[in-house]
């Protein structure tokens, strides 16, 4: 299942909702489809600059984000170079300035601690300006509030709010969780999605394995 001809806007006079797949370049940022982005304060085809920030090549770590994901104006993603290492007795950069210290170049990343890669599941809400830290991994069909600060993993179909985010509750029933969890109607094709749409935004989970 893919977009159809990688279209970047998926509605019709609409220039501030993108499919986030279509505007990315870099290889570390990598997006599933249907996924979107909205942005009303600047262009949403600028992304990779305005949202996804200390995303430097040195780290090689990367942003993964799944399929039919809501991604809200402002919404941040912060990596590892912007946490400076705690290993230090200062929190100064000092082998960010190497040539001042007269330091080796090759250790530059002992500035920070590296944390990992960003990993978002499947069919993700991430509300207006919340902040997603590196490391942090999301389970699908998970609710990030309005300016949350991701610190911790969320589990799958969880709400989550705050500073830093935690638990509000699940959205569903753990059975319905589970089935969600073992249905992955993400992954359908574009033509079952289509037929079995009316369950799904109905909530009929029961009618997706028939």
């Amino acid at each position: 299942m893919t977009i159809p001809d990688e279209k970047i806007y998926p509605r019709t006079n609409d220039f501030k909702t993108v499919y986030l797949k279509s505007v990315i370049t870099n290889p570390n940022i990598i997006v599933g489809d249907y996924t979107m982005y909205n942005d009303f304060a600047s262009a949403p085809t600028q992304f990779e600059r305005n949202n996804v920030l200390y995303h430097y090549p040195i780290n090689t770590d990367r942003l993964i984000i799944g399929k039919f994901c809501s991604i809200a104006c402002g919404a941040k993603f912060l990596f590892t170079s912007a946490n400076h290492t705690l290993k230090s007795l200062s929190t100064y950069p000092f082998p960010l300035f190497f040539e001042e210290w007269n330091l080796d170049k090759k250790h530059v990343t002992s500035a920070w601690d590296n944390k990992g890669d960003i990993v978002i599941g499947n069919d993700v809400w991430i509300g207006y300006e919340a902040v997603i830290l590196s490391g942090v991994h999301i389970g699908d069909g998970a609710i990030i509030g309005t300016r949350a600060v991701v610190t911790k993993d969320i589990p799958p179909y969880t709400i989550v709010g705050g500073i830093p985010a935690k638990e509000i509750k699940k959205r569903f029933d753990i059975e319905t969780i589970k089935k969600l969890q073992q249905i992955k109607w993400w992954n359908w094709s574009f033509e079952k999605i289509q037929k079995f749409l009316p369950y799904i935004m109905d909530g009929e989970v029961d009618k997706l394995t028939h």
